[in-house]
């Protein structure tokens, strides 16, 4: 039998690309080679290059996704596993490409990808399907502003984040409003657009949700506890958080944070992996934002709740594939 050509595509244009090889690395490790001839691509601002076994590199072929090796073999990828974190990956650009040309890719298309990256769109749709959300004001950059009105309709603290950016970069808990010019200013270095959001005063959980044969499932509830002040960078990626599977809430609790997980995943229309971010207050979970390619090193999330509840990560792997050969090419 025909193996299946699969490119893992890691890499990207932010700083999260480190993180993205890491995931990438565990996904290339855990696809069955029974089924699979698995290969890395890495795809860099300055390069996107085929990667072999030797650690040696083959420029990728834009016009068709191919590569041409030294040898005279010509590899052409049936199917794309993108776990590339933030730009261009998980904001539609990569998607929006391979519609293009004709290649099969996994997770969501072009605009459930671009819609999800951007915070104030995704809540904003997702408020018409009763899914709460904290108070916020958005800015463009080079928009005047009044700080003091932001600050008395939001309150102190507040958090002041740009709009489309992963990883948690570029987000400030503002406690004291002179700290609230700088916050804007880091902010703004992210991104052109940025958000400014009441502070929730509550346990934060991550919601891994996927489609899995043909269901959406809530892979797990994880209750993050970060040392620092929120859960930042460093509290996802370096260990500087307690996060702790299953959350440590009720059940009444834990039915409703799987129903809204499970009704924004469906509403936004999503297909793949998710992880979807929310801080419960008084019983009611409020989401922050829904991440369409998440982190999935052996220390991420998602991995740490497969493990928990039994699931393979091979089996995981294996069902993105396989939805992406089933999907028909537009």
């Amino acid at each position: 039998m025909k193996k299946t050509n699969v490119a893992v595509v890691m890499g990207g244009y932010s700083d999260e690309y480190k993180v993205s090889l890491k995931s990438g690395q565990l996904i290339f490790d855990s696809l069955d080679r029974e089924k699979y001839n698995v290969y890395k691509v890495i795809i860099l601002k300055e390069e996107w290059y085929f990667l072999d076994d030797r650690g040696e590199k083959a420029a990728i072929n834009r016009a068709d996704f191919s590569v041409n090796l030294s040898s005279g073999f010509d590899v052409k990828f049936d199917v794309c596993f993108n776990i590339i974190h933030g730009k261009p990956g998980e904001n539609g650009e990569l998607q929006a490409y391979w519609d293009t040309i004709g290649q099969k890719y996994t997770g969501c298309g072009f605009y459930q990808s671009a819609l999800t990256f951007n915070k104030k769109d995704t809540l904003a749709v997702l408020s018409k399907y009763n899914i709460p959300a904290a108070k916020s004001v958005y800015l463009r950059n080079g928009e005047s502003y009044n700080e003091a009105q932001i600050i008395a309709d939001l309150g102190l603290p507040l958090f002041v984040k740009p709009n489309q950016s992963g990883s948690s970069l570029g987000i400030t808990k503002v406690k004291d409003k002179e700290d609230f010019q700088r916050a804007v200013a880091f902010a703004f270095a992210e991104d052109d657009q940025i958000l400014i959001e009441s502070f929730l005063d509550g346990m934060e959980v991550s919601v891994g949700v996927l489609d899995y044969k043909g269901e959406t499932l809530v892979l797990g509830i994880t209750e993050i506890v970060p040392d620092n002040d929120f859960f930042d960078y460093e509290a996802k990626y370096e260990g500087a958080s307690q996060e702790i599977t299953p959350a440590r809430i009720d059940d009444a609790t834990r039915l409703k944070v799987e129903e809204i997980a499970k009704r924004a995943y469906d509403s936004l229309g999503m297909s793949g992996f998710s992880r979807s971010e929310f801080i419960i207050m008084n019983g009611t979970p409020f989401m922050l934002e829904m991440n369409t390619n998440p982190g999935f090193s052996p220390a991420s999330i998602l991995p740490q709740q497969a493990a928990h509840y039994g699931t393979s990560i091979k089996d995981l792997c294996g069902n993105e594939v396989e939805k992406a050969l089933a999907k028909t090419l537009k």
